[in-house]
């Protein structure tokens, strides 16, 4: 029973997954950060071209 006991303690492989699952969620907050500002400039921008083709000064 202790030598049970001992190599779960020894046993990391939770804890690399754990770190892998870690890594993919701060990937996808960075990704999601960066679509989101890429998609506010985008419209910003297609927003001020629509104005410049629709002046009729």
């Amino acid at each position: 029973m202790k030598s049970i006991i001992a190599r779960f303690v020894r046993d990391e492989s939770g804890a690399t997954a754990i770190e892998y699952g870690l890594i993919a969620a701060l990937i996808s907050v960075a990704l999601i950060t960066g679509a989101t500002t890429l998609g506010s400039a985008l419209n910003t921008q297609f927003n001020t071209l629509a104005g410049k083709l629709n002046y009729s000064g």
